[in-house]
């Protein structure tokens, strides 16, 4: 049996090249595994910890505009 292992919030940074408290200003893909307590709908309470696999980062990552993208302009 192999162990699953899910990257948190610093690894997730340092994962797509940012630091940490840049992730706030992100929407964030859905947590592929949360330690700790969770509302009603799943959601993570606070002392939770989310975890997202490495798959999950890069694909999320992959479709984000990029650094200075205008994103309100229409096409």
């Amino acid at each position: 049996m192999s162990t699953v292992v899910y990257l948190n919030r610093a690894q997730f940074a340092e994962r797509i090249g940012v630091k940490p408290p840049t992730l706030s200003r992100y929407t964030l893909p859905k947590a592929d595994a949360i330690t700790g307590p969770v509302d009603d709908a799943g959601e993570p309470l606070p002392g939770s910890v989310r975890g997202w696999l490495p798959e999950t980062i890069d694909a999320w990552n992959a479709e984000r505009p990029g650094r200075g993208a205008r994103t309100n302009l229409e096409g």
